[in-house]
């Protein structure tokens, strides 16, 4: 099976509890369960794949993480939980389109071509987005605003959704090529089930560039779909996944498209 995501919301659990799990494929890499303290004072972070530095907030949360035993590709925590109850998993390869990458290109690392020439760093990616982020968080809201400004600020190679939960809210974000993202709350009666594709199918602009109570994006995202004509709804409403996802028969093999229900109840109406 392929990378699959769970959400599932506090008022389909029998407890009442939010849950976020996520199965990994990949290499099957062997992995390890760590705790980080707590942190005070100025640090820095680079990574191993794009050759990046990023010098991250001074006071960190205590926190878990499950990385790999092997260190050769970078940290790849995966997932984890910090000090003040917040979860985040951030390693669901997605896909996208070629429109959506020709229009905002993927921020990869290039190396040295020639005497004379410098490195240039890529953008944040699977390795990193845990370890940037989960620290530095105190809320599922507060980690798609960090995980956005990040992905607006140093861009990233790759396409990636991520899920954070807290006592309350989970929240679901996807990449859209090198720096814009888009992110949904997940309503509390329901359950997601996410696999390796672009997922979001219905997105509320109105929320996004007002209240904000169920929709999060980057802040050109509406400009950006308008100026390269990326939106190819037939109808009246915008659906994120025509417009940023693939388009290819494997999507019919590979994946299924996800869906939301009202309680651990199967089939279920779209996200």
């Amino acid at each position: 099976m392929p990378c699959t995501t769970i959400l599932v919301g506090k008022e389909a659990t029998h407890d009442g509890s939010t849950i976020i799990a996520r199965n990994d494929d990949g290499a099957f890499e062997a992995k390890r369960l760590l705790t980080h303290p707590a942190r005070e004072g100025a640090s820095t972070y680079k990574t191993v794949i794009s050759h990046l530095t990023v010098a991250p907030p001074e006071k960190a949360l205590r926190y878990t993480d499950c990385p790999n035993v092997s260190k050769a590709n970078g940290v790849w925590p995966a997932c984890g939980i910090n000090e003040a109850n917040v979860a985040m998993t951030a390693t669901e390869t997605i896909t996208s389109n070629a429109r959506v990458v020709g229009a905002d290109p993927y921020v990869r690392y290039q190396g040295k071509k020639g005497r004379g020439t410098k490195e240039v760093p890529g953008g944040i990616g699977e390795e990193d987005l845990v370890t940037l982020v989960l620290p530095y968080i105190r809320s599922a809201r507060e980690g798609v605003l960090r995980t956005g400004a990040l992905l607006e600020e140093y861009g990233t190679y790759e396409p990636n959704g991520m899920a954070f939960a807290d006592a309350d809210e989970i929240w679901w974000l996807e990449t859209i090529g090198g720096h814009h993202w888009i992110a949904r709350r997940v309503p509390d009666d329901r359950v997601v089930v996410m696999p390796n594709q672009f997922g979001l199918d219905h997105f509320d602009f109105a929320d996004a560039y007002g209240e904000q109570k169920e929709n999060l994006c980057s802040k050109d995202l509406r400009e950006f779909v308008e100026k390269y004509r990326l939106a190819l709804d037939t109808g009246a409403e915008f659906n994120p996944r025509l417009a940023f996802g693939s388009h290819s028969d494997a999507d019919h093999i590979y994946n299924t498209p996800p869906r939301l229900v009202h309680g651990p109840v199967f089939p279920a109406p779209h996200l």
